[in-house]
Order: C-alpha cells, then sequence, then structure tokens
C-alpha cells in the first residue's frame, strides 16, 4: 500500500519531501520507488503485445517496499556495550550465589540502561532490553528421551478447581506420569502440606505393587528443604526416608527448568482437561475423588502400564506414614490435633492415649488397644464429636443434653429430640445406651417409631434370610432332579 500511496500522490503533483513527511518514511525511498516505477512503465511500453513481460519487470512496477535485514547491523549495540552489559549480568549471576534465587535486589533492564549511559554510552533502554532478553533466553536444544520400563516416574501438583456442594473450593492434585508405558495416576487433595505429598507415592507404590528406579521432581517445597545455591539443593529429609525405603533415587530438575521433567508438565493438563473439564460440580469432595478415580480409566486406556509393572523393582510392605504422638485427653473428653479437638470415650477422660496421626484420619490407642477412629476435619478450632462417647456421662447427666454440642453435630437426633423426648431425655438416653451398636439410620427408626420398628427390621431380616433359603433349596432341587 505504499507504494501504491506514493505512485498515487506523486501523479497528483506532491513533492518528495511532503510525501516522505505524510507516510514517514525517507525521502530518498519514496525518489527511488517513483524512479524505478517509472523506468519498469516505460520498458513495458516498449515491449510487443506477444512478447511476455520479464518476471523482475513485473516485480518493479507492482511490488510492494521491500528492506533487506539480512546484513543489517545494530549500530548502537557496540562491542564495548555489549562487554560491559555481560560484565553486569555476571556480577548478578554472582549475586545469586551469594544472596540465594529468590532475593528481590536484581538490577532491572532500566537500571543496566542508567549504568550504561552513566559510562558515558549512547544507547536507548530498549536495545539494552532486548540484549538482555537474548541473553537470559538463549535458545536450548532438546533432545527427546526414550526410558526403559520401570526406570523413571516424574512427579508434580497441579491445582484443581472445583464446585462442592454450590461452593467453590481449591485442591490439590498429585500426578505421577510414567514415560514408558504412557501411564498418568492421580490423586486430590486438601492440600499440598507434606504429609499428602508423602502419601500420595505410598498409595502410587502400593496400588502398582512396585517401585521405579527414578523420581524426577522440579523444586517444589516438599522436594526441597534448603536452597544451597542455583545448583545445590538440600532434599527433604522425609523424602530421603522414603527414597531409601522404596530404593529410587531423587532426581531434581534445574531451577526454572520445568521442562526437564517432560511427560507430567503435560500429564497434569491432560488430567485436568479430561477429567474436570466437562464436570466439576460435586456433592463432596470424596465423590470428587471417585469421579477422577473412574475417568482415569478411560485416560490411561491406551497406556503399557501392565507391560511396566512386570519390570518394577520388589514391591515392598506399605511405609507408615503416621506421625505418633501421645495425647492427654481433657475434661471435655477430646484430644487436641492440629488446632482441631476429636472426642474420646468418656471412660478415657483425664487419661492419655496414643493417637496415630495420618493426613485424613486419627486413629486412637489406650495400653496398645483400639479406642476409635476420626476422620480429619479441616479448619481451625473445630469439634468432631461421637455420641457414643458420651452416653455414660450423659445418663448420670440427663439435663445436660438439651444444649450438648454432641447432640448439635447429629442433626437428625437432635430433630427428634426436640420433637418426641424433650421432657423426657432419661428415655432417649437408655435407648441411645441399648442400641449402641446400630447404624444411624437404624438408631433414627427406633427413637421415631420405638421398639416397633426394630421388630419390624428384624423381621424384615428373617424374611429375607428365608427367602435366600428358599432359593438355595430349589436350586438344590433342580439339579437332583
Amino acid at each position: 500500500m505504499e507504494k501504491y500511496s506514493i505512485i498515487t500522490m506523486k501523479k497528483k503533483g506532491i513533492s518528495f519531501r511532503k510525501i516522505a513527511i505524510e507516510l514517514g518514511i525517507d525521502r530518498k525511498t519514496v525518489a527511488r520507488i517513483w524512479h524505478a516505477y517509472n523506468e519498469a512503465q516505460d520498458e513495458l511500453m516498449t515491449l510487443g503485445d506477444e512478447v511476455r513481460a520479464d518476471e523482475n519487470l513485473v516485480d518493479k512496477a507492482i511490488a510492494e517496499i521491500k528492506y533487506c535485514s539480512v546484513n543489517r547491523t545494530n549500530r548502537k549495540l557496540t562491542n564495548d556495550i555489549i562487554q560491559r552489559i555481560n560484565e553486569l549480568l555476571g556480577l548478578e549471576i554472582e549475586k545469586d550465589e551469594l544472596l540465594g534465587l529468590w532475593h528481590k535486589q536484581s538490577l532491572t533492564n532500566r537500571q543496566i540502561h542508567e549504568i550504561l549511559v552513566s559510562d558515558g554510552f549512547d544507547i536507548g533502554i530498549t536495545t539494552v532490553t532486548n540484549y538482555v532478553r537474548d541473553v537470559k533466553k538463549s535458545r536450548e536444544s532438546f533432545i527427546r528421551q526414550d526410558y526403559e520400563y520401570g526406570e523413571r516416574v516424574e512427579y508434580d501438583f497441579g491445582e484443581v478447581k472445583l464446585m462442592i456442594a454450590g461452593k467453590l473450593t481449591k485442591y490439590y492434585m498429585a500426578v505421577l506420569a510414567c514415560p514408558a508405558s504412557a501411564h498418568r495416576v492421580a490423586y486430590l487433595y486438601k492440600n499440598q502440606k507434606k504429609d499428602v505429598f508423602l502419601d500420595s507415592h505410598v498409595r502410587f507404590f502400593e496400588t502398582m505393587r512396585g517401585s521405579w528406579k527414578e523420581v524426577v521432581y522440579d523444586n517444589m517445597r516438599n522436594a526441597v528443604s534448603k536452597f544451597v545455591t542455583s545448583h545445590e539443593r538440600v532434599i527433604n529429609e522425609d523424602l530421603v526416608n522414603l527414597s531409601l525405603y522404596y530404593g529410587f533415587d531423587v532426581n531434581l530438575t534445574n531451577i526454572r527448568s520445568g521442562h526437564e521433567k517432560g511427560t507430567v508438565e503435560n500429564a497434569v493438563k491432560v488430567v485436568r482437561n479430561r477429567v474436570f473439564a466437562v464436570r466439576y460440580k460435586f456433592d463432596s469432595y470424596e465423590e470428587a475423588c471417585d469421579y477422577l478415580e473412574q475417568e482415569l480409566i478411560e485416560v490411561n486406556k491406551d497406556s503399557l502400564i501392565a507391560e511396566e509393572q512386570l519390570c518394577l523393582q520388589p514391591y515392598r510392605p506399605k511405609f507408615e506414614l503416621a506421625t505418633v504422638q501421645t495425647q492427654h485427653v481433657n475434661k471435655y473428653g477430646c484430644i487436641r490435633i492440629a488446632n482441631n479437638f476429636y472426642s474420646i470415650p468418656d471412660h478415657l477422660h483425664s487419661h492419655s492415649v496414643v493417637v496415630k496421626e495420618y493426613h485424613d484420619s486419627i486413629i486412637v490407642y489406650s495400653k496398645n488397644v483400639f479406642v476409635c477412629e476420626h476422620k480429619k476435619i479441616d479448619g481451625h478450632g473445630l469439634y468432631q464429636l461421637s455420641i457414643d462417647h458420651y452416653i455414660d456421662t450423659l445418663s448420670c447427666k440427663p439435663g445436660a443434653l438439651r444444649n450438648s454440642l454432641v447432640l448439635k453435630q447429629h442433626p437428625e437426633l437432635l430433630a427428634i429430640y426436640r420433637q418426641h423426648y424433650i421432657t423426657k431425655p432419661k428415655e432417649f438416653i437408655t435407648i441411645l445406651q441399648q442400641n449402641r451398636k446400630l447404624s444411624n439410620s437404624e438408631l433414627v427408626n427406633i427413637l421415631k417409631f420405638g421398639d416397633n420398628s426394630l421388630s419390624k427390621l428384624n423381621e424384615k431380616r428373617i424374611d429375607s434370610i428365608q427367602d435366600q433359603s428358599r432359593k438355595q433349596l430349589q436350586q438344590i432341587n433342580q439339579f437332583m432332579n
């Protein structure tokens, strides 16, 4: 279009100078284009009707302006300036070694430009920025890798946002990718703490019934406990213990080089998009976990994991991840774990118990005897109470039932109590005490309808057993006849 504009304006008698100002190009360029156009037109006029015009001649007549930048050099960026910039970047590397990678005292491109100007160099900030970018992001060649079965697993965490019971919730997905067999395994967690990090490894090796020779990580905090220099890092002690137990080597990628993990970077995206792009609304966290497990079957339909499992290191018994601690049961019959409270049977009040804490549950023992188990709750200062743990105390203090926190934590029982038993708490407690072994739904029926519901329930069970017996007898008779 510039050539067309130049020729059109020149035909109107506008000077080279005004055309150059109007179009923002050099006056000599305008003159060169106009003269070349006129020469091409004159030559075209001399050709006969049956003579084919030369392609170069056509190009002169119609081609747009072309600038040759192949041999163009940067006139401002001299060797002295390049040497000075490289010196400054070298000092930055030394600073990283001394202060650590994540310090906030790095020279900006603007500061580098200001130093150059103060040194007497005549150069623009854009030229400096472009050169620094080229140095820092120099092109790197990648070599495709081909791994043997059982040789390598790549590990990473990816964030997943889901709607759980109508509420936006952030979860974390541990992904383990086996590049040799193109197999991916993923687990959904509520946080990315150390116990979750370790749990995903144990679940993976337990499911696969063996371990790999090497596990590759980026520089996540659960893998690296300390950065000494940009190339020297201290591996987390818990990861070291896990690797010694399962017999795998820990391979940490270079800093800011997540591509060195290869498959897993894409695996996070593949699993997240394949599983949760279409469906992201669930009633509960457990439902989302079950959905992930089912969808992974489709994701891995073409994997060769069965062949790779034959080449794994021998299976080792499940690594024990629990942290064992002793807790004192307070006067409210609770122990405190991670700033939350869990009920203990009332016969152990004011005693000490041993607690095995996992990432999702706690198991309580007293004198090496199992006492109870709770699912861990998320939050701070929350209570998880079982009404069965307080029945003996409530039988002595029935008046305490009305406003008790333990009853409020069981909405169905609370509704029945307020509707049918608010004036007879002893009867309510007696029914609970006599039916401790029943499920919650069976207990609700008894409280609503009395002993008749239990007898009807037993009758249904008896009828079901009788029906099964009749069917078995009929099958035996048919077989004998």
